[in-house]
């Protein structure tokens, strides 16, 4: 999978999606430090370990450069940025009974914005999974060769 590239000072704005979403009761927030274990573990059980220690790396910043997204007092997604290099998004992800209703987007909204916020230009995707999602959505354009990008120097992959 290539790596794509974002342009931070040209994204959609994220609050409509924000107030659609807390209308239907998600809430996309900013994690918490006393919310490590609680985050780190839902990741690892719901996605994969490596996905689970990479989320675990942002709450070594302040403020934690994860977002997640809540419903009814429980997590059904995850967004990082700043975790596995300086400047990438990732990884994210949305439980299954909440795909299609604007929450992977929004979480990506969130982490592209804060990261815009910090002095960001642009945000790199590492290993962009959904490449149509993310040119559609924020205009990623693909880096040519960059696969397998960082997450080729990984022992056990």
């Amino acid at each position: 999978m290539p790596d794509m590239l974002v342009k931070l000072y040209d994204l959609p704005e994220q609050e409509t999606l924000k107030r659609q979403l807390a209308a239907s009761g998600i809430k996309i927030v900013r994690a918490l430090a006393p919310q490590k274990h609680l985050v780190t573990e839902w990741v690892r059980t719901k996605f994969q370990r490596q996905w689970a220690d990479e989320c675990e790396v942002t709450y070594s910043r302040v403020p934690v450069s994860t977002f997640i997204a809540v419903h009814n007092g429980e997590i059904v997604g995850f967004a990082c940025y700043d975790s596995i290099c300086k400047g990438y998004f990732g990884p994210t992800g949305v439980d299954e009974s909440m795909r299609g209703k604007g929450v992977g987007k929004a979480l990506m909204l969130a982490c592209l914005h804060a990261m815009a916020a910090e002095g960001y230009g642009y945000a790199v995707i590492g290993a962009a999974g959904p490449v149509d999602f993310y040119k559609k959505t924020v205009g990623a354009i693909e880096i040519p060769d960059s696969s397998p990008g960082i997450y080729g120097a990984m022992i056990g992959r």
